[in-house]
């Protein structure tokens, strides 16, 4: 072969294997992916259980809930990190300290947004609102009225997000203060029906605020036998336009999140991983071309 025609074939060959690449790379590219991380029911458990502990021998401990978080950011950028409430009350750190540690050490590790539990509320409204300059990250909940408390403007119904190309959504929900944390500590916060407000706060997420993902951080409870109780079950089956709940107040161990079918008859993940920071929780979303998603989850314990 001639040299002149041997260099044009190969700068052919080469031309046509860079345009290959640069499909296949495309082709990669066009998936999104998103890591959501989420914990809930902490109750102050900053160290790990002892080893001699009836139930949770050597587990927990936000040190190593840290490093595991270190990990997964590095294998996927695109992560959020939330809270389902119940931050406060269970050890002597909350009593000594009275949540600044709790703030301080999720500031650290970096958690984008948080609800509220009832036990959040044991220091009374005003020591809530005290160690709110402690948390480098925001609190949502929808359905609690401040009005007429120091948390007026500070706690806002939901938090979007961009991640990867992807919009996010987070709204908050809480459970009825009322016969679970005196009166006198919550003060004039009105509780409103929380799948009234998730119908409207999904539909503004997804129409107004056009987000990809929509995210509810629920601090309702998994699921009771009194029907009448609004449930992260129930509010799932009821609603639509959310992707996602992650729940708190049961103490619920999932292995994996639970599909609900919600009120179009589409697939909606309902999440829960326990309580004390023993576990984990993981799910991720992949987006194709055309914006549809696909999910998988999976608990890991710390």
């Amino acid at each position: 072969m001639k040299r002149r025609t041997f260099i044009k074939q190969s700068s052919a060959g080469l031309a046509l294997a860079s345009v290959g690449g640069f499909a296949l790379q495309a082709c990669e590219t066009k998936q999104k992916h998103i890591t959501i991380l989420h914990t809930n029911d902490t109750h102050s458990q900053i160290e790990p259980f002892g080893a001699d502990h009836h139930r949770y021998s050597n587990k927990g401990g936000i040190a190593r809930r840290a490093s595991m978080i270190e990990n997964i950011r590095k294998e996927n950028p695109n992560t959020l990190l939330l809270d389902a409430g119940d931050i406060f009350q269970g050890t002597p750190y909350f009593n000594y300290f009275g949540g600044e540690l709790e703030f301080k050490l999720m500031s650290l590790l970096q958690y984008d947004v948080a609800t509220l539990g009832n036990h959040d509320f044991d220091n009374s409204i005003d020591g809530l609102y005290k160690q709110l300059p402690n948390a480098k990250f925001d609190f949502v909940c929808a359905n609690y009225d401040f009005t007429n408390t120091v948390l007026d403007g500070h706690i806002k119904p939901y938090k979007t997000f961009f991640k990867g190309g992807v919009k996010i959504g987070v709204f908050g929900l809480g459970v009825e203060l009322r016969d679970l944390v005196n009166p006198v500590l919550y003060k004039e916060t009105k509780y409103i029906n929380p799948i009234e407000i998730t119908q409207d706060i999904s539909r503004e997420l997804k129409e107004k605020e056009a987000c990809d993902l929509v995210i509810c951080l629920s601090h309702l409870g998994y699921r009771y036998q009194d029907p009448k109780i609004v449930s992260d079950i129930k509010l799932a089956a009821v609603t639509k336009d959310i992707d996602l709940i992650i729940g708190g107040h049961t103490h619920t161990f999932l292995p994996k999140p639970t599909v609900v079918k919600n009120l179009n008859d589409e697939n909606m993940l309902v999440n829960q991983v326990g309580a004390y920071g023993i576990n984990l929780g993981r799910i991720d979303f992949y987006f194709d071309e055309n914006n549809r998603k696909t999910s998988s989850g999976k608990t890991i314990i710390v």
